[in-house]
């Protein structure tokens, strides 16, 4: 059973339970959650981290109210020491820890081509196989934030090459459907939708899918 904890400066201080925040004294900070139940290596995490650099740092141990415990904290980044997790574990921790908002970083003991593939397809920003040693927890943070911020710049990237790709056969629509009931070419058609999108203080698109809907509802 986990539970939310935090770890104080030095390994000299014990857990202080239910919670307590591991913060260096700055007034921003990488804000971190650390899933890990075993207390060594929660500490040797937060030393990785301390050493590292100045974050503040929180540590959850327990699994029950996972997702809502991270939601609340709404962390930068989110390092999870998995062990040896199946596929369902690695399943409730991607859900848990909404790695399409944010770096995720998972390290395990062992693993295979099924379980790095699942973990790739999840949205892992780094998945560290053998890898909890203090001295790489910078560099696999480093690297996990920016994969992180590549991938979600080709998601935001393809989203708006859809977003046009729609836009444009909306567009395409509209004018087909002014060609044929004012008995105009496309390029009137085209000036016809632009005019009533700059008189009315619409979009293009938007007028277009509001001629669109109106054409539908009339058949």
């Amino acid at each position: 059973m986990f539970a939310a904890v935090g770890l104080p400066h030095g390994r000299s201080g014990l857990f202080n339970w239910p919670e307590y925040r591991f913060a260096a004294d700055m007034t921003q900070r990488l804000s971190i959650v650390v899933v890990e139940k075993d207390r060594e290596r929660a500490m040797l995490i937060v030393d990785g981290l301390r050493d590292a650099g100045n974050f503040d740092v929180m540590v959850i141990a327990e699994e029950t109210g996972l997702a809502r415990r991270i939601a609340q904290r709404n962390p930068d980044l989110v390092l999870i020491d998995a062990g040896n997790p199946s596929r369902d574990v690695l399943e409730e921790l991607t859900l848990a820890t909404a790695p399409m908002q944010r770096p995720v970083a998972m390290f395990v003991d062992q693993s295979d081509g099924a379980m790095t593939k699942a973990a790739i397809e999840a949205g892992m920003s780094a998945y560290v196989v053998d890898g909890l040693r203090a001295d790489r927890i910078k560099p696999i943070l480093d690297a996990a934030i920016a994969r992180f911020h590549m991938l979600q710049k080709m998601r935001i990237e393809v989203a708006e090459t859809r977003r046009a790709l729609e836009e444009r056969k909306v567009i395409d629509r509209a004018k087909g459907i002014l060609m044929r009931a004012r008995g105009i070419g496309e390029e009137q058609a085209y000036a016809l939708l632009r005019k009533t999108a700059m008189d009315q203080g619409r979009k293009l698109p938007e007028v277009a899918q509001a001629l669109v809907m109106t054409a539908d509802l009339l058949k």
